[in-house]
């Protein structure tokens, strides 16, 4: 049990990646941020902070659900003060909030604009600074991110820069996480699936239920969090990861049970 009494930070833990994570750590025992802005469900995405931390509880682990709009520096503080308050300090950061917007440039509004750019990047960006003072006195500390490995091909950019460029930044962050911190033991590294992964934003943008049908499911990120937030800190750090690279690793070849259907041909996702 690693994780006993380790506090992970995971914005966006409400549902889909974020909470497969968080129930994956709360298995192992650890204490469980979740930081994100549902308190009232919403039918077409599904669960609140207040349900994603029941089902923490049941899993085995504690939780702290906090209200948290990462685009705002003062709701930020509240959250990562509350959970130092209630658990401590922290121990693990998972960057997995995210909003995307597949639009070419003509179609991308200002708004949309500034929308993925403010969480994606500033509040990436923020959430991760007002952690780094308590990730330090950790003895093992992890940012993990949920952003892809970086390709200047131009087909992952040309269909819609805004998205793409706000998810690359949020890798390149990673980069310059490990170097500014190795000092400090603090590991940075990134996340992303081989393939697509049944979400709402699957769900509801994507592709619907037939794209849903060629995903995996959220497990198969959580599982690969779970071997990466229990390397040495100070080993292992600075990767871009891609999930199915990570099982290999630890000799899981079989993905078979990840499959939301058995046998389904797989979709490949972005960048990849």
């Amino acid at each position: 049990m690693l994780f006993t009494d380790k506090t992970a930070f995971i914005s966006g833990a409400t549902r889909g990646i974020g909470k497969a994570i968080a129930l994956r750590l709360a298995k192992e025992g650890a204490n469980i941020v979740i930081a994100a802005k549902s308190v009232e469900e919403n039918t077409k995405l599904g669960g609140t902070i207040f349900s994603a931390a029941k089902e923490i509880e049941t899993a085995g682990g504690k939780a702290l659900a906090v209200q948290c709009d990462i685009r705002f520096e003062d709701q930020i503080k509240n959250a990562v003060d509350k959970a130092v308050e209630k658990f401590g300090g922290i121990d693990i950061l998972v960057n997995n909030a995210s909003a995307i917007s597949l639009t070419s440039t003509e179609q991308t509004e200002p708004k949309r604009f500034d929308l993925v750019n403010d969480i994606n990047v500033r509040g990436t960006f923020f959430v991760t600074k007002a952690c780094i003072p308590y990730l330090k006195k950790a003895n093992n500390p992890h940012i993990l991110t949920l952003s892809p490995p970086l390709n200047m091909d131009p087909k992952w950019f040309h269909k819609h820069i805004a998205y793409t460029i706000s998810k690359y930044n949020m890798s390149m962050m990673t980069i310059g996480w490990a170097a500014e911190f190795k000092n400090d033991r603090i590991a940075a590294n990134a996340l992303w699936p081989r393939t697509t992964i049944n979400t709402a934003a699957v769900r509801n943008i994507l592709g619907g239920e037939m794209l849903a049908k060629m995903s995996r499911t959220p497990d198969i990120l959580a599982d690969a969090a779970f071997y990466i937030l229990r390397q040495p800190s100070d080993e292992c750090t600075g990767n871009l990861f891609i999930d199915e690279q990570v099982l290999a690793k630890e000799g899981i070849t079989d993905l078979e049970k990840y499959s939301v259907v058995t046998g389904a041909k797989l979709y490949n996702d972005l960048f990849v």
